[in-house]
């Protein structure tokens, strides 16, 4: 699976108005509130985990590539015979089940005129009808939904979305399936391929301290990475940065408004990487004395927004990125109107097969990390999963079951039949048979927009690409590179559900630094807009932090 992206790659999407009001999504609920935040020390849930271990029957090859952990191992071959995992239908032949998933791009058709689906829900034996939702906007639905506690039989819900929404806790105890008693301990055999995933990703999917969800484990832990056309930039004669600097120079060199070509998009956030900015928890750190800090409060993101805002001041960010904050910068990065853009790891591959068959010569490649500062690069990541799925509270035992079948034939590994026909769906429809492997047709690309692996997980590898050759090797040889750098977290091992005003108040105070980096506000209101956040929920979140890492002995 490429995935379509890590937590945090869309940050612009907004929290709803169901999210904010009152403190929560369920603000008027009479349950126990996790309004003040709480934390979970996830190494004593060894108790609600499934038992882990590799289904018998299942010969998966060794990996052609090996990562350094966290990042997966790749595959640059498709094995020469796929094994078939599941020999059952895991649905019995019930009603169709709800499903709402995330996706980027345009939606694809749905019901009975997607042949994709139509192909894996006769496979399933009981059909899954999607609702599938625009992935920038997706916040706002999951608000709305857990706000009127109107939820599917089955939720996604993606890892960056749940650091934003408050009082999330309290929201999955009242409207979502505890799944302990269906995959604690050895009543995991019962759903073999969930049995490989890795135990970090388990624990992860643990709130209130019961197993509550279905993790879909990372295959890679960047949230973003810088992304450059390498074929336009070769054009132009400017080479790939490895100072700041030298950022800035390529981006004067290669601007030229009247060509319609600008050098990047809003890279703010890898501008802030470069300058060292904390990116844990979504940016805390420790001060030398052991209190927690947030990024806002650091010189690091100060001189990281005044780079930024001398960038949008100097007019190389694309008019149309400056005007709106929903531009759509894949448009404009493959377009060729952009030569330099930020995204989430899974952009890459997908964008570089379809491009390369519209353009000669397409060639997208990432920036190799650097330091803005000096010393050793700062790469921000975890190995949290990509996404969470969850069933809908109250449906009978069995109905629960049959979904944690389904879910389970979905998470079938690299290798296997189902895993093969998930990804790309019906051979001579969806994709064409070669000798490197499955090629995805016009018709595969138009249908097939991750639904089942939205529902799931898998054992995470990086598989091969036959559009794509070289993708696995580069993007291994950059992200083995790249891990050596890796933020040290010292919250990891703790879960925390930070406090409802803090959750509400994130995306408001990015839009603030937003219009700061953009010109709309004066670089020294910085310092004001830091109070403001600190009385908002930022002195109670960090009060919190501290608080987590001395109950837990830190």
């Amino acid at each position: 699976m490429i995935t379509p992206s890590r937590r945090d790659m869309f940050r612009l999407a907004g929290l709803s108005a169901a999210a904010v009001a009152g403190g929560g999504v369920l603000a008027g609920c009479g349950e126990k509130s996790s309004r003040g935040g709480t934390a979970q020390q996830l190494d004593k849930l060894a108790g609600v985990l499934p038992e882990l271990k590799d289904p018998a029957g299942l010969d998966i090859p060794p990996p052609d590539i090996t990562g350094i952990r966290p990042v997966a191992d790749g595959y640059t071959k498709f094995p020469a015979t796929l094994t078939d995992a599941i020999t059952e239908k895991p649905g019995r032949g019930g009603a169709p089940l709800r499903a709402i998933t995330p996706a980027w791009g345009p939606a694809p058709p749905s019901g009975a005129s997607n042949s994709y689906l139509t192909a894996i829900n006769a496979e399933l034996g009981t059909p899954v009808q999607f609702s599938v939702q625009d992935g920038v906007q997706y916040a706002d639905k999951i608000g709305a939904l857990l706000g009127a506690r109107d939820v599917p039989d089955l939720l996604c819900v993606p890892g960056w979305e749940v650091s934003k929404l408050a009082r999330f806790g309290d929201a999955v105890n009242t409207l979502f399936e505890d799944l302990t008693p269906h995959l604690a301990g050895a009543k995991a055999a019962a759903y073999p391929m969930l049995q490989t995933f890795p135990i970090g990703a388990w624990r992860n999917a643990c709130w209130n301290e019961r197993l509550m969800s279905v993790p879909n484990p990372t295959d890679g832990p960047f949230p973003w990475v810088m992304f450059y056309r390498k074929d336009l930039l070769e054009k132009a004669g400017g080479k790939v940065p490895a100072t700041i600097d030298e950022l800035y120079q390529i981006g004067k060199q290669i601007t030229n408004p009247s060509k319609g070509v600008w050098a990047f998009a809003d890279i703010f956030a890898m501008v802030q990487m470069l300058h060292k900015v904390p990116g844990t928890k979504d940016g805390w750190r420790l001060r030398p004395d052991k209190t927690p800090e947030f990024k806002y409060e650091t010189p690091e993101f100060k001189a990281a927004a005044e780079f930024m805002a001398r960038l949008y001041a100097d007019g190389l960010v694309h008019p149309d990125i400056v005007a709106s904050r929903g531009a759509d910068m894949k448009q404009l990065f493959q377009s060729g109107k952009i030569l330099i853009t930020q995204d989430g790891m899974g952009m890459w591959q997908p964008m570089q097969a379809e491009q390369q068959n519209v353009t000669k010569g397409f060639e997208v490649q990432p920036v190799p990390l650097f330091s803005a500062t000096g010393g050793d690069p700062l790469a921000w990541g975890d190995d949290e999963p990509i996404s969470y799925t969850f069933i809908r509270k109250g449906l009978p035992k069995d109905r629960v079951e049959e979904i944690l079948r389904i879910v389970d034939w979905c998470s079938a590994p690299f290798g296997t039949q189902e895993f093969n026909l998930r990804e790309f769906g019906v051979e001579g429809k969806h994709h064409n048979k070669t000798a490197a492997g499955p090629v995805k047709t016009d018709l595969g690309f138009k249908e097939i927009a991750n639904q089942y692996f939205f529902i799931s997980g898998r054992r995470p590898v990086v598989q091969p690409t036959p559009q794509t050759p070289a993708y696995v090797p580069d993007m291994l040889g950059y992200s083995n590179q790249t891990v050596k750098y890796l933020e040290k977290d010292p919250w990891d091992g703790l879960k925390l559900e930070m406090p409802a005003r803090y959750k509400s108040g994130q995306v408001p105070f990015q839009d603030k630094f937003t219009d700061v980096v953009r010109g709309r506000r004066p670089l020294t209101d910085i310092d004001a807009i830091v109070k403001e956040w600190k009385a908002a929920g930022g002195d109670e979140a960090r009060e919190l932090m501290g608080k987590a890492l001395a109950d837990a002995g830190r």
